[in-house]
């Protein structure tokens, strides 16, 4: 199986990368559509790369040394049929946290309204999605979270008996934030995705995930999948972490595109991002989400994230949120859509590539066995640290 990575013919891409030729992960750049390794004593993790004062700067001047195409080493990075000894691509962060937002579109804040009142059913989801539709509507996308507006809206749904501390995220004045992988565990383009064994309702989310330095600033940004639970989620909120911090449930890349004079975070406010997937049963499933009806900005959910209040002093990977949640019918009708293992999943937007990954349960992914001080004991023995 293979599938490119569709990256753009222009723009600064950095990732990671394994090589047989060294024993620790590789800080990898495309030029021409050949991957060179830029790993170097100035900045040998992605993290040391991220933090300097023109990232871009460097990875353009930067001399590298060619490892493969990008082609065959995309073709190279998937689970099933990867030869190890040929390179293959990783997350392209590593030392990062790895935050996600959530409930940052009106879409996203329904459906998870709509998941706790069903308290994790997809059977009864359908008929709570269509009352609550008709109170708020499908396009809250102008409406600024905690302004006197969306109180209003707030209240109405209050006094349906619909209230749900999801609203307080979705429109009220706080962003909901939180820890969806520890650093080193994501995962990157090829990998697979896992599903938590106890879960029987579940979808993929496509999101784009700002990249922040320490000190707060967006150097550049990715696309990922932050693959959620929707019945654990449902039962209820105090789950969030059964649903969604699970082995290989963390999935970024295929790049991080940083930001220069061509791209900048203008460019990711009107990004579409888009979703396949495809199943071994022939179910197919398509949608596009579109970053111009986020309800905060990135700014905003980096600023809530990381400041004064909360220092990442390995900097901040963060996904956005997503307006798309998949509900079309697989298998009997009512129940709506969830994941069978196999299927392809591809998140895709036209400045940053694809990302593309095969699903599977959890325990049966590679497990997360190289950490942090793995990483930092093998640049030590390269005299890279």
């Amino acid at each position: 199986m293979t599938n490119p990575t569709h990256l753009p013919s222009e723009g600064l891409f950095v990732g990671r990368a394994r090589s047989s030729g060294a024993t620790y992960p590789l800080v990898v750049t495309v030029r021409d559509g050949t991957v060179f390794d830029i790993t170097s004593r100035t900045a040998p993790t992605m993290r040391d790369l991220c933090e300097m004062a023109d990232p871009a700067g460097h990875v353009r001047s930067a001399e590298g040394r060619p490892i493969g195409s990008l082609d065959d080493i995309a073709a190279n990075s998937f689970e099933t049929g990867r030869d190890p000894a040929k390179p293959y691509l990783l997350s392209p962060v590593d030392l990062q946290a790895v935050k996600a937002s959530g409930v940052t579109f009106v879409v996203s804040l329904l459906e998870r309204v709509i998941e706790e009142q069903a308290r994790g059913s997809a059977e009864k989801a359908d008929a709570i999605r269509a009352d609550i539709a008709g109170l708020i509507g499908h396009d809250l996308s102008k409406l600024k979270p905690g302004s006197p507006e969306a109180m209003e809206i707030k209240a109405k749904l209050i006094s349906r008996g619909a209230w749900s501390q999801y609203l307080e995220v979705g429109i009220g004045p706080d962003a909901e934030i939180f820890t969806k992988c520890q650093p080193m565990a994501s995962v990157g383009f090829g990998a697979d995705v896992g599903l938590h064994p106890v879960s029987t309702w579940n979808n993929p989310e496509p999101e784009i995930a700002m990249i922040a330095a320490s000190s707060g600033r967006i150097v550049g940004a990715t696309i990922g999948n932050d693959v959620n639970l929707r019945d654990v989620e449902g039962r209820s909120a105090l789950l969030l972490g059964k649903a969604k911090d699970n082995n290989a449930s963390a999935s970024l890349g295929p790049f991080i595109r940083l930001f220069d004079d061509k791209f900048s975070i203008d460019d990711v406010k009107r990004a579409v991002v888009r979703l396949k997937v495809e199943g071994e049963d022939g179910f197919s499933l398509e949608g596009a989400s579109s970053m111009a009806e986020i309800s905060r900005s990135p700014e905003e959910l980096v600023a809530a994230a990381m400041g004064p209040h909360h220092q990442y002093p390995d900097g901040l990977a963060l996904y956005l949120g997503t307006m798309f949640v998949p509900s079309k019918d697989r298998g009997e009708k009512g129940k709506g859509f969830t994941h069978k293992v196999g299927d392809i999943v591809t998140i895709s937007s036209e400045k940053f590539g694809a990302l593309v990954n095969r699903v599977r349960l959890s325990p049966d992914c590679p497990h997360w066995t190289y950490g942090a001080s793995h990483l930092m004991r093998e640049l030590a023995r390269a005299d890279l640290i």
